[in-house]
């Protein structure tokens, strides 16, 4: 195991969309890591990205916010996502978090947060048990692939 697979890994767990959704499946089948040493670095670096994602959002997102190809999109974010929220509350963002989907993970349920004016430290436990879940399924999904598919 070298560091340049774990740097890879947690490079890729740090790409906006991708995430542990990504990094785990690299870590497993390409770079060849210990499954649960995957694991737990990819949920702990995607738990450590929220902290400075919130506070990156206070000086961007006003800015952003302004701008007509943003706007759409959070709009689209707001109308996925404020459903979940309104009706399971801390659940609901977790869930969101949890399903391991382009368009859901640890950035977007920030920006889910902060555009429904959640309160940040609820928002972010919220969001570190919805990584942890999603970590997990997308560990066993991995793991159980790696059973039926032939080592390429």
């Amino acid at each position: 195991m070298g560091s340049s697979e774990l740097l890879y890994l947690v490079f890729i767990t740090l790409l906006p969309w991708i995430e542990l959704r990504g990094s785990i499946p690299y870590g497993i089948f390409i770079a060849g890591l210990d499954p649960f040493l995957v694991l737990a670095i990819a949920v702990i670096v995607n738990i450590l990205l929220v902290i400075p994602t919130f506070w990156i959002l206070d000086f961007v997102f006003p800015f952003f916010e302004s701008k007509a190809f943003v706007k759409k999109r959070l709009e689209k974010l707001r109308s996925k996502a404020k459903p979940l929220v309104d009706k399971y509350g801390f659940f609901g963002l977790m869930f969101f978090v949890a399903i391991p989907f382009p368009g859901t993970g640890a950035y977007s349920g920030v920006l889910v947060a902060k555009i429904l004016a959640m309160n940040r430290s609820k928002a972010f436990l919220s969001i570190a048990l919805g990584v942890l879940i999603a970590g997990i399924i997308v560990f066993l999904l991995s793991t159980l692939f790696g059973l039926f598919v032939p080592k390429l």
